[in-house]
């Protein structure tokens, strides 16, 4: 089992594997935040700079935002509100830069709405202070994002400090596809942001006996083993509009254990991991994406 600890005043509790320390060449720590954004940009900026903070306190690498942490996320998926849409910021908007100022030597994905000439996209931006290191829009729409947001088209790695790094939007990790084709790119690491509800149609008494829950939970589980490789998972917290998210951030090993998770709070979970040794480890016998038969899988253009 993995040792557990806890940061000295931080309240976080972190789950590092056996063997590892922050001695070693390589280890760095990621995190995975889960926090509430809205509609006030002035307010969410706040929110992003003291999240960041926190994080560089604790010695971390990569922090990884949430969907929307930008202006938030839609009030209703069911009918939304064509005049109550999170507000659209372009591809160099000064908020953007502004967080990348605030990373520093930090690696930062933070998700936002981004504004596209007369298309909308829901998109995530990963920055440093040196500036723009990638880019993604969000491919896969929940039937509700249709009349809010057009799809992107393509998933693609790109190289940052911490590695190889590509990017999910929330719904994007329910298909296998996706996170595939990033570790194809060689993506080590794949940050998922999200602004994951509760159900909409079926509301779980207690949120962790939730459909969605158990389907964030499994989705972030399942995209880390298959392809071996590092999964960051944020989420809002709170609510918006009739929409309640989970939380539930945390990181998974490319074994498909979870090496720390902030459960429905907010905060910062934290891990401490040599992410190349780690996917060596994983790969050490059975080497996935090696393994695949391409020739033999059908219906998948």
């Amino acid at each position: 089992m993995p040792a557990r600890s806890r940061f000295p005043g931080s309240g976080l509790t972190r789950m590092a594997p056996p063997g590892l320390g922050a001695g070693r060449m390589g280890v760095i720590r990621v995190a995975a935040a889960a926090a509430r954004f809205g509609r006030d940009l002035e307010f969410d900026l706040r929110r992003i700079a003291k999240l960041i903070e926190d994080a560089r306190r604790l010695g971390v690498s990569l922090l990884v935002l949430p969907d929307a942490a930008l202006g938030g996320y839609l009030a209703d998926l069911r009918h939304p509100d064509p005049e109550a849409l999170p507000p659209a910021l372009k591809p160099d908007d000064p908020l953007l830069m502004k967080v990348a100022e605030m990373a520093g030597e930090m690696v930062v994905c933070v998700g936002y709405c981004e504004a596209d000439g007369e298309d909308r996209y829901n998109s995530a931006v990963c920055v440093s202070g040196d500036g723009v290191l990638g880019r993604h829009r969000k491919v896969h729409l929940p039937a509700g994002e249709t009349a809010a947001y057009s799809a992107g088209d393509r998933f693609a790695a790109f190289d940052t400090p911490v590695g190889r790094l590509g990017m999910l939007i929330d719904y994007d990790k329910t298909f296998p596809e996706s996170a595939r084709s990033l570790a194809l790119d060689g993506a080590e690491i794949v940050a998922c942001l999200s602004a994951w509800p509760t159900s909409v149609t079926n509301r779980a008494p207690r949120m962790a006996q939730d459909r969605q829950a158990r389907l964030f939970d499994l989705y972030d589980c399942a995209r880390a083993a298959e392809n071996q490789v590092v999964v960051v998972s944020s989420n809002q917290t709170g609510t918006m509009g009739g929409l309640r998210f989970l939380g539930q951030a945390k990181v998974v090993g490319p074994g498909g254990d979870i090496l720390a998770r902030t459960w429905s709070k907010a905060g910062l979970a934290v891990a401490e991991l040599d992410v190349a040794a780690e996917i060596a480890r994983a790969r050490r016998v059975l080497r996935h994406l090696d393994e695949r038969r391409p020739a033999a899988y059908r219906g998948l253009g």
